[in-house]
């Protein structure tokens, strides 16, 4: 752990899309640094998340499920944005497309809408899920690449309109990160080896990578950055 453990005590955080991936990977951290932590999710989960994080079944694309998960929630410190779905090569199709936009896009905007006023008696804050695709399009993901293009300039809107309640927003954009999501991509060396090529630090980015530095955007050494695009990929960006 890269923080001190009590660095979130006495601080209560909610994680959207948190059953499993990075979002389980956000949720442990910020329980194993002293925060209350909520986990949302489709399902059960795939096992990885604390016996100390509550896991609760909420879909991010209806107002009327993420209202009840909410219910006895009255007030927040800390709101994570990790639900997204990717459709490979369907995303040309229109029903699929919009399906993608729902959960990525409309789905972060629809739970930064309702933890809003849970935020402003504590002055928490804010982070969303963008991508390396925020920055590129993709053939096969053009719902995807939208979405998560989509995702960084709601950040930094919201970031200007939920100042004055003393409500920062900022976001990461994780590059090419080890996950199952990726697995297709890290296990075909056509297409594995052009994307480590072109990475400086020669390597796969891993859920941790991301939270750790999730985490920084949290806390009190990162209080004067909002509306911030957070690149979490090794340097490909920049390659």
């Amino acid at each position: 752990m890269t923080y001190q453990q009590d660095l979130f005590q006495g601080r209560r955080a909610l994680v959207a899309g948190a059953t499993q991936g990075i979002g389980a990977v956000i949720a442990n951290h910020l329980a194993a640094l002293g925060a209350e932590t909520t986990a949302l999710g489709l399902g059960p989960g795939d096992g990885t998340l604390a016996a100390n994080v509550d896991v609760r079944q909420c879909d991010v694309t209806s107002a009327a499920s993420l209202q009840d998960a909410l219910a006895d929630i009255p007030e927040l410190d800390i709101v994570f944005n990790c639900a997204g779905i990717i459709q490979r090569g369907a995303e040309h199709d229109l029903e699929v497309f919009e399906r993608v936009l729902s959960v990525n896009l409309t789905g972060t905007m629809r739970v930064c809408t309702a933890v809003r006023e849970r935020l402003k008696p504590r002055r928490g804050c804010i982070v969303n899920t963008a991508s390396m695709l925020s920055f590129f399009g993709g053939g096969l993901v053009p719902g995807y690449a939208a979405s998560k293009g989509g995702v960084a300039q709601l950040t930094k809107s919201l970031a200007i309109a939920y100042a004055p309640d003393g409500i920062r927003v900022n976001a990461v954009a994780p590059g090419w990160i080890a996950t199952p999501l990726t697995k297709a991509l890290q296990d075909d060396p056509a297409r594995a080896g052009p994307i480590l090529a072109r990475t400086p630090l020669g390597r796969w980015g891993t859920p941790d990578d991301v939270a750790r530095a999730a985490m920084f955007l949290c806390t009190p050494a990162a209080s004067f950055m909002n509306g911030v695009i957070l690149p979490v990929d090794g340097g490909y960006l920049v390659s």
